[in-house]
């Protein structure tokens, strides 16, 4: 199955996944993915992922859920680069997400980052999402 835009494919597996409250979700495999899991793991909105490299590989994640177990972690995802509409931004106009309670993930040459890591590394990209 192709999808026009497997960013969007992950994030809308996953804020699915979030407000159902499951445990984990299993996603097809990508490096680009793979990517944009270790930094959301990063930012502590993950406990963990796998990678199964079998046919079909997949990418098992792991979501993180409160004190209690009920409620997970995620309350939003919100795609803002689409591949209609690409929307870029220098390191000083990088937005900040929630007063900076949220993360906003870019692309950028040297790799993805979080919105903080790259205004430390001094460098702008594609804005991917915002996550909260």
């Amino acid at each position: 199955m192709s999808h026009t835009d497997p960013i969007a494919d992950l994030l809308t597996r996953i804020r699915n996944a979030a407000r159902t409250n499951k445990p984990s979700v299993d996603i097809p495999y990508s490096k680009v993915k793979e990517e944009i899991v270790k930094v959301i793991k990063k930012e502590g909105y993950l406990t963990g992922y796998e990678v199964n490299k079998e046919f079909p590989s997949k990418l098992v994640v792991k979501l993180k859920s409160r004190p209690g177990g009920k409620i997970n972690v995620i309350e939003g995802l919100a795609r803002i680069s689409k591949p209609g509409r690409r929307v870029y931004s220098n390191v000083e106009s990088i937005p900040k997400v929630i007063g900076g309670m949220g993360v906003a993930v870019l692309s950028t040459s040297k790799g993805i980052f979080t919105g903080k890591e790259c205004e430390k590394n001094n460098i702008g990209g594609e804005i991917l999402f915002n996550i909260w």
